[in-house]
């Protein structure tokens, strides 16, 4: 019997899975070499800022295990490049089933939504850290076989020495595209077309949580982009390079400029910040 599993975890309240776009495309690449060595069929995921989202196909047993081993592997290359330990570690899972009959429809359209209702893209497609764009494509993906690679180039794009795959398809973006991996026929024939797939896209909880929002509802800024933003502006707000370096009265003032220039809300700003969300709020309340 096929057992299916929607993956999530915790979203981080002060702080980020991916800080740049080099964290999302070793992440990317750990997804598709996590799924193959455990033999888990991935059938959507997406990477956001402070959380992430598979819909997987195994044992239950194999869904724990690859978000432990995902988490894992990741949590060791924060820590390389920011010395960032423990990060993931205390991040809580839930791993829940999905059933058929439309639950997993659903589910999948739920996950493929998330960047939609977080205000980052008007459509999934427009999102390349994960699914969005790899269904009822009219085009096939283009880029080099990682076969085609020299041994040194392979381990030093993978972060792996494992022996992969030579047909995944690395993408100009410098990651396997989701394509080479992903069981993409086995989501086709679940929605049999594209029209019954973005109906159900259109009426996801996700997407309803957009439309509720209104004009609120226009894509924002990226925490990426905020978070590279803010040496500059600590910079010229107090000559200063650091959050860690700036007292109480300036993060206050960083905050309100954070708000005001970039439209982010309570939520975005703690991210970004890494100021607790009670302080941050705080801090709005005074401006």
């Amino acid at each position: 019997m096929l057992t299916f599993f929607l993956v999530t975890s915790d979203h981080l309240e002060d702080r980020l899975w991916f800080r740049d776009e080099e964290d999302f495309k070793v992440a990317m690449n750990y997804v598709a070499i996590v799924a193959h060595l455990l033999g888990v069929d991935v059938l959507a995921f997406i990477l956001m800022s402070n959380h992430v989202h598979f819909i997987l196909q195994c044992p239950e047993e194999k869904a724990w295990a690859f978000i432990a081993e995902f988490k894992r592997v990741y949590s060791f290359y924060l820590n390389r490049k920011y010395g960032a330990r423990e990060s993931l570690r205390r991040n809580g899972v839930d791993v829940r089933p999905v059933g058929l009959d439309g639950e997993l429809e659903r589910a999948i359209a739920y996950v493929q939504m998330n960047c939609v209702a977080a205000n980052i893209c008007l459509n999934p497609a427009d999102y390349p850290w994960g699914t969005g764009n790899c269904f009822f494509r009219a085009t096939s993906d283009k880029g080099r076989a990682l076969g085609s690679l020299s041994v040194r180039a392979r381990n030093k794009l993978m972060h792996s020495k494992l022996d992969l795959p030579p047909g995944w398809i690395v993408g100009e973006g410098g990651y396997i595209l989701p394509g080479s991996f992903v069981n993409v026929p086995f989501v086709e024939d679940l929605y049999r077309n594209p029209k019954n797939m973005d109906y159900y896209l259109r009426n996801s909880s996700k997407a309803k949580q957009r439309l509720a929002k209104g004009e609120e509802g226009l894509p924002s800024f990226r925490d990426q982009i905020i978070l590279a933003a803010i040496p500059d502006l600590c910079q010229t707000l107090f000559h200063k390079w650091r959050i860690a370096e700036l007292d109480e009265n300036q993060r206050a003032v960083l905050v309100s400029q954070i708000r005001r220039r970039f439209s982010a809300d309570v939520n975005q700003i703690a991210r970004v910040t890494g100021i607790p969300y009670p302080d941050v709020a705080r801090m709005l309340e005074g401006f």
